[in-house]
């Protein structure tokens, strides 16, 4: 199986909750330059924050991509999320695209490489990075390859 995590495009420094951040044009931008090395990618699901910037960022590459399927909010993507929930919440051997924010995307790819938290994946806005295994478990996932926009 394939797993994408892409991080939100930059983002507004301010809202009046951090939720309700929405994306920057340049923050737009970034997305639409990272959502070009998904075209002709076998993805069956996008899966989102609920945050407004997620939101915003799954579905710019939902149009990009022209993919149909709904795009799927889960509230266990937030920034402060914990890769373990999300990996017993991932439960399938789809090839998935997650749309989430820093430190849980950082995270995350550190858990699914090595197994532990202690080695976070630097992630940009809008950066994309592409994991491989048999399934999303803790230290069973290779890093393919990093994408900054």
């Amino acid at each position: 199986m394939k797993l994408w995590i892409l991080r939100h495009g930059e983002a507004e420094g301010h809202a009046r909750t951090d939720a309700e951040r929405n994306l920057t044009e340049h923050g737009r931008a970034e997305v639409l330059q990272s959502a070009a090395h998904l075209i002709d990618q076998p993805i069956s699901a996008i899966i989102a924050s609920p945050y407004a910037r997620a939101q915003q960022t799954a579905y710019l590459v939902r149009e990009a991509l022209g993919f149909l399927p709904d795009i799927r909010t889960v509230p266990w993507l937030t920034p402060d999320g914990n890769p373990l929930q999300v990996l017993e919440q991932l439960d399938t051997d789809d090839n998935v695209l997650l749309v989430s924010h820093q430190p849980l995307v950082g995270s995350l790819i550190g858990f699914l490489q090595h197994g532990h938290q202690r080695q976070p994946q630097p992630m940009c806005t809008a950066s994309l990075a592409e994991l491989e295994g048999d399934f999303p478990l803790a230290g069973l996932m290779s890093l393919v390859d990093v994408k900054n926009p």
